[in-house]
């Protein structure tokens, strides 16, 4: 008998959910969203991620789970589907001891490690020997990893929903189970299960109202300069939380030049000061990026801000029966929403058949 399920939210964690979850043909799926793809609103964090696979996870947690999980996924996206909008690339990784303890230090913990556990996951791990480290850094590390190009990506998993009968429609839901009442779901009927991936939505989203979450506010400057390799830094010299990342994304998405890890910030609007401090610390590391030359070499095609949806605790993936309806939530991967994509969704996915096998034995 075929399952009704409405997916509430459109960044990457509700299009993987239900783009995995449409290639079982029992279930009908709605994907029900303020904002979709195409959208850049400061409420809808999916659009303004770098995006790329740094793994942060502590080894052991689930989040490391889903990380590992979603790196197949990823590659196999980078080497089969070009049109998919993730490539390969280069990643060189340097780690400053005295940024031990700061907010940017603590967030790449598992990433700065000397043996991570992703290290025989990623090709070509390599640590950088240290005749080779600038002037200030420790240790460093390469790896090949991929980068993201989301303003592509995100429209190819709902192309890829599409073509499994997936329906998308605008929706602003006040309660989690709005989302359950009839004519909600394409079929007219009231919804079997609901799928909450609403992210920083769920901290006032009744019904679910997870005083954990808070936002972590990233800046970032997009520029048309190309990087030639990624590029992640322990931490800055100014400020605790301010971060120096560059990607350069696939298909002429530009380089992303960043950034800050700015806990319950919620501002909207970019830092000019800020964003000069990211063009010189990613000026500094990759002199490539102007051929040696200062920031005013720098292209920009735009300032960027987005919100991390962070939980204390971490991502909640988790059944729970809201007014007698079955809800998986799936939300609050901060920093880590596109490299847990398949793994979380494959857990959230896990609870979705539990659920419904239990409403089909009642």
């Amino acid at each position: 008998m075929d399952k009704h399920i409405v997916v509430v939210g459109a960044g990457v964690a509700g299009l993987t959910t239900a783009m995995l979850l449409s290639q079982n043909p029992r279930y009908k799926i709605t994907v029900a969203a303020k904002h979709m793809p195409g959208d850049y609103d400061i409420e809808y964090a999916s659009p303004w991620a770098g995006a790329n696979y740094f793994p942060v996870s502590v080894k052991g947690t689930p989040a490391a789970e889903w990380e590992g999980n979603t790196w197949p996924s990823l590659e196999n996206l980078a080497r089969n589907y070009p049109e998919a909008g993730v490539h390969f690339q280069g990643c060189e990784v340097y780690n400053r001891s005295k940024d031990v303890g700061s907010v940017t230090a603590n967030w790449f913990s598992e990433l700065l490690s000397p043996t991570p556990w992703w290290k025989s996951l990623l090709p070509d791990f390599k640590t950088i020997p240290k005749t080779e480290l600038s002037d200030g850094m420790d240790s460093g590390k390469s790896f090949t990893s991929v980068c993201i190009n989301t303003a592509i990506y995100l429209p190819w998993l709902v192309s890829q929903g599409l073509k499994n009968g997936v329906v998308f429609k605008r929706a602003i839901l006040k309660q989690i189970t709005d989302a359950a009442a009839p004519g909600m779901h394409h079929s007219g009927k009231p919804a079997d299960l609901i799928i909450n991936c609403t992210g920083l939505g769920s901290l006032k989203l009744g019904g679910v109202e997870d005083r954990k979450l808070y936002p972590a506010r990233g800046q970032i400057v997009v520029v048309r300069n190309d990087a030639g390799k990624m590029y992640g830094v322990s931490g800055t010299d100014d400020g605790d939380d301010e971060a120096m990342y560059i990607m350069t994304r696939a298909a002429g998405g530009g380089t992303v030049l960043g950034g800050s890890y700015q806990k319950d910030n919620w501002e909207s609007q970019f830092d000019p000061s800020l964003a000069i401090r990211i063009m010189k610390r990613c000026v500094d590391i990759c002199p490539q990026l102007t051929n040696g030359r200062g920031i005013e070499h720098l292209d920009i095609i735009r300032h960027s801000v987005g919100l991390r949806p962070v939980r204390e605790g971490g991502a909640r993936i988790e059944k729970e029966k809201v007014n007698g309806t079955w809800v998986v939530h799936s939300y609050g991967y901060g920093g880590a929403g596109y490299q847990s994509s398949y793994g979380a969704a494959q857990a959230a996915i896990k609870l979705v058949d539990e659920a419904l096998q239990e409403r089909a034995r009642l």
